[in-house]
């Protein structure tokens, strides 16, 4: 099966994003508050939105007596 070409777009990307976790020695909490202080410092109104909760289908529900109601 023949390789699917190399996107040089995606593989500038992946560099990028391989050499700012290399900085702080690929620790995710380490990288999740530099990309917090880089949002702060940037001066732009970043949203939030609040969590959704999971949708629970009608043949998960069938076994059980505690599934609340699905939300319409």
């Amino acid at each position: 099966m023949q390789k699917p070409p190399i996107d040089p777009i995606i593989s500038e990307i992946r560099a990028v994003r391989d050499a700012h976790a290399a900085r702080f020695d690929y620790d995710v909490e380490a990288i999740f508050n530099d990309i917090r202080a880089s949002q702060k410092a940037s001066g732009r109104k970043y949203v939030r939105y609040p969590a959704r909760r999971v949708a629970v289908g009608a043949e998960d529900r069938a076994g059980s007596a505690e599934a609340p109601p699905l939300e319409r």
